[in-house]
C-alpha cells in the first residue's frame, strides 16, 4: 500500500466514532456517540430535504437544467468556506504534529494526507447535497441511467478544486503569520481580513454587474446559475458533463483537480515543517518585571484562562469571535449608510416603513452574536486536561461559571455597541433603546447558559484536533441550528406582532421569556455540574 494511504487509513481509524463505539465498553460513551450520530443524520436529512425542495422549484418552473450548476456552486461554496476555516487546525498547528513528523514519511506526504483526511471527513456533507439534487433532477429530467453513476463519480471531484484553493490560501496566511512573534494573533487577523474582503467583494461584483447592465439577462434563476458557472468554470464543467455527457467537461474537472492537488502540495511540502515549527513555538519576552500577584476569585481566574486560550488558538478566536466582528461591522455600516437605506435595499423598493422593523433590532444583533457560544465547545476543549482540572480543589460548577462569565464578557460589549449603533441609525426613542438593550442582555445570558448545557451534555474529551469540537462537535450543532432558526422565526413574529399591538409590550414579553429560559438553562448547568463525572 502507498504510504499516504496507510497514513490516511490510520488517521481515520484513530478518530472514527464508529470505531470507538464498536470497541468501547463504556455505556455512557456509547450513548453519547449514538446521540451524536443521530444528530448528524438529522442534519444530513435537513440538507437533503432543502436540496430536494430547490429541485422541486426548478422543476415546477421548467428550469430543471439549472439544477446541476446550482448543485456544483453550492457544494463548491461550502467546500471553500469550510476548508478555509479548518485549514489551521487540520494542516497546521495540530496536536499530533510531532508524532506524524517522526514517522518515516515525506513532509509532502504528511501534508497531502492531512488534506485528504479533511476531505474524507467533510465529504458526507457535500455528498448529501449532491445526492439529493441528483434525485430531484432525475425525477423531473428523466435522464439516461448513465447520468447517475457519472453524477456520483464527479461529485467526488466537485469539492476538490475549492478545497485546494482554500487550503492554499490558508497556507499563505500561515506562511505570512509564521514570521511574527504573535503568530496566532496575526493569523487570526489575516483570516478576519480575508472574510471582510469576501463580503466587500460581493458588493463590488454586484456593482460591476449592475454597471455593465448584465442584470437584465439574469431574469430567471437558470440565467443566474449559468452566469455564475461562467465566473466559476468547474461548475460549468460539471453541468456540461451532466447535461450533455461531455467528455471534455469530465476530463477538465478530474484533470484540473489532480494537477492542482499535485501542484499545491509540491509548494506546501517545501515550507510545511518550517511553518508548523514557527506556529508551535512561543517567543519569550526580552524584558519582564516580577510583580506581586493579585488575588483573584476562582471564577475570574477561569474566565481569564479561557481568554488566554482563545487568543492562543486561531480556530477558537475565528469561530468564537466571528459573530461579534460581523455584528460590529453591520452596525458601523448601518450607521454610515443609514437604517432606512439598508431596509430599502433588503425589501428592494417595496413600500415598507422602516419603523416597523425596529423591534427586530436586538434579534438581528443576536443572530450574529449568538451564532456560536464559546460555552458550547469550551468544556470539550479541556480534553485530557479536564481530569487535571477535576483534581484541583475547585468545584465543577465554578469551572462552568468561569466559562460562562468569559462568554458574557465577550458578547455583552459587542451587543451594546451594535444595538446602540442600529438604534441611533434607526432613530429609535430612548425608551425603546433601553428595552432593546435589556432584551439583548437577556438573549446573551440565554445563549451563554444554553450553550453551556449543550457543551456539558455533549462533552467530547478524546479529540485529536480542536477543530473536531469547535466546528464539528455535536454540542455546537445542537446549540447552533435550533438557535438560528428560532431567532429568524422570532424576528418575523416580533415585527408581525408589533404592527398589531404596542411593540414595547412585545419587547418586554420577549425579555421576560428570554430571562426565564436563561435562568432555567443556568439551573440546568448547575444540576449537570453536580452529576457529571
Amino acid at each position: 500500500m502507498n504510504n499516504g494511504i496507510i497514513l490516511l487509513k490510520t488517521l481515520l481509524l484513530s478518530t472514527s466514532q464508529r470505531n470507538v463505539y464498536s470497541h468501547t465498553r463504556d455505556k455512557k460513551k456509547k450513548r453519547r456517540i449514538a446521540w451524536s450520530i443521530t444528530g448528524t443524520a438529522i442534519v444530513y436529512a435537513l440538507l437533503m430535504a432543502f436540496s430536494v425542495l430547490i429541485c422541486i422549484g426548478f422543476g415546477t418552473f421548467g428550469l430543471i437544467d439549472a439544477a446541476p450548476g446550482m448543485c456544483a456552486l453550492t457544494v463548491s461554496l461550502l467546500a471553500f468556506v469550510f476548508t478555509f476555516f479548518k485549514t489551521n487546525g487540520y494542516l497546521f498547528n495540530f496536536r499530533e504534529y510531532d508524532m506524524l513528523m517522526a514517522l518515516p514519511f515525506e513532509t509532502r506526504t504528511v501534508a497531502a494526507c492531512k488534506f485528504l483526511y479533511m476531505y474524507v471527513r467533510s465529504l458526507p456533507w457535500y455528498m448529501s447535497i449532491s445526492v439529493a439534487t441528483m434525485i430531484g433532477y432525475g425525477w423531473y429530467a428523466r435522464p439516461g441511467f448513465a447520468v447517475y453513476p457519472l453524477w456520483l463519480v464527479l461529485s467526488l471531484f466537485l469539492p476538490g478544486i475549492p478545497m485546494l484553493a482554500a487550503a492554499f490560501l490558508g497556507f499563505l496566511v500561515a506562511r505570512l503569520s509564521a514570521g511574527f512573534r504573535r503568530s496566532n494573533i496575526v493569523q487570526t487577523a489575516l483570516t478576519f481580513a480575508f472574510v471582510i474582503l469576501c463580503f466587500s467583494l460581493r458588493f463590488f461584483l454586484e456593482d460591476v454587474l449592475a454597471n455593465d447592465r448584465v442584470q437584465s439577462t439574469l431574469v430567471s434563476i437558470s440565467g443566474m446559475t449559468g452566469n455564475a458557472a461562467r465566473l466559476y468554470p468547474p461548475a460549468g464543467w460539471f453541468a456540461e458533463a451532466i447535461l450533455r455527457r461531455s467528455l471534455p467537461g469530465i476530463l477538465r474537472l478530474t484533470g484540473v483537480t489532480a494537477l492542482l492537488f499535485a501542484a499545491v502540495f509540491a509548494v506546501v511540502g517545501r515550507s510545511y515543517r518550517n511553518i508548523n515549527s514557527a506556529l508551535k513555538s512561543h517567543a519569550a519576552a526580552r524584558r519582564f518585571r516580577l510583580t506581586a500577584q493579585k488575588p483573584r476569585s476562582a471564577v475570574l481566574a477561569i474566565a481569564h484562562k479561557e481568554f488566554r486560550r482563545m487568543i492562543g488558538s486561531t480556530p477558537y478566536m475565528v469561530n468564537g469571535a466571528m459573530g461579534m466582528l460581523l455584528a460590529a461591522l453591520l452596525s458601523v455600516v448601518t450607521l454610515v449608510i443609514g437604517f432606512d437605506r439598508i431596509v430599502e435595499t433588503i425589501v428592494r423598493g417595496a413600500p415598507v416603513d422602516p419603523a416597523i422593523l425596529r423591534p427586530a433590532i436586538p434579534l438581528v444583533v443576536y443572530f450574529f452574536i449568538g451564532m456560536v457560544a464559546t460555552t458550547a465547545f469550551s468544556p470539550s476543549l479541556e480534553g485530557k486536561n479536564y481530569w487535571i482540572l477535576q483534581s484541583l480543589p475547585i468545584e465543577k460548577k465554578t469551572v462552568f461559571q468561569g466559562k460562562m462569565l468569559f462568554n458574557m464578557a465577550l458578547t455583552v460589549p459587542f451587543m451594546v455597541f451594535s444595538t446602540l449603533c442600529l438604534c441611533v441609525s434607526a432613530r429609535a426613542p430612548a425608551l425603546d433603546t433601553a428595552l432593546y438593550l435589556l432584551l439583548g442582555l437577556a438573549l446573551c445570558a440565554f445563549s451563554t447558559a444554553w450553550g453551556c448545557v449543550c457543551g456539558i451534555r455533549h462533552m467530547r474529551l478524546d479529540w485529536e484536533n480542536e477543530i473536531e469540537v469547535i466546528k464539528q462537535g455535536a454540542a455546537v450543532a445542537v446549540y447552533m441550528l435550533p438557535n438560528l432558526f428560532a431567532v429568524m422565526g422570532l424576528a418575523v413574529l416580533v415585527v408581525f406582532l408589533g404592527m398589531r399591538m404596542d411593540s414595547r409590550v412585545v419587547t418586554i414579553i420577549l425579555t421576560l421569556v428570554a430571562s426565564a429560559l436563561a435562568a432555567l438553562s443556568y439551573a440546568r448547568v448547575m444540576a449537570l455540574s453536580r452529576r457529571r463525572v
